[in-house]
């Protein structure tokens, strides 16, 4: 993969086309989901949903204690099919327990809330729902992945947030916010329609891999996961806790677009994850592929920066209405924040769990939530929303200078 046509092919034939339409798909329903929230709930209302939506951010990538992310890693090399179907098995089966006492406990959480929201109980039962059927969700996507069909990968990916937008909108019509709520918790079930084969059923002989390795992986990964996204979900919670409601929903609406835009750098990581994990030993492999990345995502960024600075009051007009183009400011740097994530962050930290190294990764996710309750301690109170995007732009900026720094380390030392 010396040269960037090569890149470029090797993409299209590991069908990362169709990965990147799903990811496109995902986001504009996503967005569109968002957009119509928006329109249809008042600040309060939409802010209070923000931060139920926020607190199960964090959960959600801790699915399964990290089954998924593990059998992804493990199942990639795998050197048989029956040796992948074996792994796949023994990770759903832990996973599934695993996710019952994750959803009880997220569950439980309401309850701290409730004394100053009262109606946000009924809101965190429904997200529990959808935080078990997130867990079926993510174990198929697992499972398409480590066969290398990122076309059936797509599809899942394509019925769940297509069908899961129409029945939002549709039950959002007829039953209002409750509508809403059913939805998005009956959704991830559907992926329940690829799973074929009984995982209960297989009779399960590791092989080459040991249950304290894959454990001590998807741990990490978990961990990992569970404190990046909860940097995601921590600026909400810290705005909510130093400001109000209306601070969240002013935030939210100049977060949503840029936080958007690293589907572009996702689509190429989550098609090329296994093929990285194969090549974790070749130096040369790496090498190029981080040269052509960037042939690729410099540009990109900077047609993004450009256009998103000098059209942010329009943009911010078009999509969410005239009484938010004040927040234009915090638009265009949480843009900076996240194209300087998707040419470090989300690169180097997706090569650091490519060849194994997630204990990197969890140690600067960790760091970076410190970081953020530090800085926005000081820069929120006075600052308020420009403060937390000041905030938000440091720690990504910090934290992705420590992975590149890391895994070139890695890199230099292969030989």
């Amino acid at each position: 993969m010396k040269s960037l046509k090569d890149f470029i092919k090797a993409f299209l034939n590991n069908d990362g086309q169709h990965v990147f339409i799903s990811l496109l798909v995902a986001k504009i329903c996503a967005f569109s989901g968002s957009l119509f929230m928006i329109r249809i709930l008042s600040e309060k209302e939409f802010g209070m949903m923000s931060i139920v939506a926020s607190v199960f951010a964090i959960f959600a990538p801790f699915s399964g204690f990290g089954s998924p992310q593990s059998l992804i890693r493990f199942g990639s090399l795998c050197g048989s099919e029956e040796e992948k179907k074996e792994l796949s098995a023994y990770l759903f089966r832990k996973g599934f327990f695993y996710q019952l006492a994750l959803s009880i406990v997220f569950f439980l959480l309401s309850f701290l809330y409730v004394s100053h929201y009262y109606y946000i109980f009924y809101i965190f039962f429904f997200f529990t729902i959808r935080l078990m059927g997130f867990y079926f969700l993510s174990h198929i996507q697992s499972n398409s992945r480590i066969y290398l069909k990122n076309k059936e990968f797509a599809t899942v990916n394509n019925v769940i947030n297509i069908s899961g937008l129409l029945m939002m909108i549709v039950f959002s019509f007829f039953w209002g916010l409750y509508g809403y709520l059913i939805a998005i918790a009956i959704a991830p079930f559907l992926s329940l329609f690829w799973y074929k084969e009984s995982l209960w059923k297989i009779r399960i002989s590791l092989k080459n891999f040991t249950s304290k390795e894959i454990w001590n992986f998807a741990l990490h990964a978990s961990a990992t996961a569970l404190l990046s996204d909860a940097l995601f979900s921590a600026d909400i919670l810290l705005l909510s806790f130093f400001t109000n409601e209306n601070a969240v929903a002013n935030y939210k609406v100049a977060l949503l677009i840029p936080s958007n835009i690293i589907f572009l750098a996702l689509s190429f990581m989550q098609s090329d994850y296994p093929i990285l994990a194969q090549n974790y030993r070749n130096k040369t492999f790496l090498t190029h592929y981080i040269i052509n990345y960037y042939k690729i995502f410099v540009p990109i960024s900077l047609v993004v920066l450009v256009v998103g600075y000098f059209l942010s009051k329009t943009i911010l007009q078009l999509f969410f209405g005239a009484q938010y183009t004040h927040n234009s400011i915090i638009f265009s740097l949480l843009l900076a924040a996240f194209c300087g994530s998707m040419l470090l962050r989300n690169l180097y930290g997706n090569l650091l769990s490519a060849v194994g190294l997630m204990k990197m990764n969890t140690l600067y996710s960790a760091l970076s939530l410190i970081l953020l309750g530090l800085i926005s301690y000081f820069l929120v109170p006075e600052g308020g929303v420009k403060g937390m995007a000041v905030s938000m732009t440091i720690v990504l900026t910090v934290s992705g200078l420590l992975m590149m720094l890391s895994f070139l380390s890695y890199l230099k030392n292969l030989k």
